[in-house]
């Protein structure tokens, strides 16, 4: 492994890390959830991680889109309500970008981000200010590809991406929800954080956490 990229291996420990983070945030999602949705996030997404650690195994090979693309796949078959179709997407989309690839650059982790912002947009037909995890998401895929075509490290990069996420998550709470369940809710939906965007927020932490420190 060159020292500006991860391997396969990195990318099995950052699932598996996002597993036990949504494991031992499971209640919190829920909480979030049960506020403004069917108070089934944390749940469900805890139900499909562990459908996906155990699928992964031990021996993801050496393809990082098909280890992703596998990771999307079985999210969208173990996880019900709209978490499982948009992270599935996310996933499926991030494992286009970069098939065939055995190592990734900070620029390949960009694209794939990007790809996945997409294809979630287009999964969900939401943008930013519908407090959903595009929120979350958003934000963060910008900061990774601004930090990428500025040549910055695959660290700081990444905690580029994690700080924006938890401000986009954060500026979830004041909005209106305009889609998804939250949206029924119109005015009453405002004070809550969203749960996806929570749960995105996550996701980008614990890329920060395992990728950031092995490529360097």
């Amino acid at each position: 492994m060159s020292a500006s990229a991860v391997t396969g291996a990195d990318v099995v420990r950052w699932i598996e890390l996002y597993a036990s983070t949504i494991a031992e945030n499971k209640g919190y999602l829920t909480e979030l959830d049960s506020a403004i949705g069917d108070a089934d996030h944390g749940s469900n997404m805890n139900r499909g991680m562990n459908a996906v650690v155990e699928k992964i195994g031990d021996d993801p090979g050496d393809d990082i889109g098909g280890l992703l693309k596998t990771v999307g796949m079985t999210l969208v078959s173990k996880v019900g309500g709209a978490g499982g179709p948009l992270y599935g997407t996310l996933f499926m989309q991030m494992g286009a970008a970069t098939a065939g690839k055995s190592e990734l650059s900070v620029e390949d982790w960009s694209a794939a981000l990007q790809a996945a912002l997409k294809g979630v947009k287009a999964r969900g037909k939401a943008e930013p200010g519908d407090k959903t995890m595009i929120d979350a998401l958003t934000p963060a895929a910008e900061a990774l590809s601004k930090a990428a075509a500025q040549s910055t490290s695959f660290t700081d990069a990444l905690k580029a991406a994690e700080s924006a996420a938890e401000e986009g998550m954060k500026a979830t709470i004041p909005l209106v929800a305009r889609k998804g369940r939250a949206s029924y809710l119109g005015e009453r939906s405002a004070g809550h954080q969203d749960p996806g965007a929570t749960s995105t927020y996550l996701l980008m932490k614990t890329a920060s956490e395992v990728l950031g420190s092995s490529s360097d």
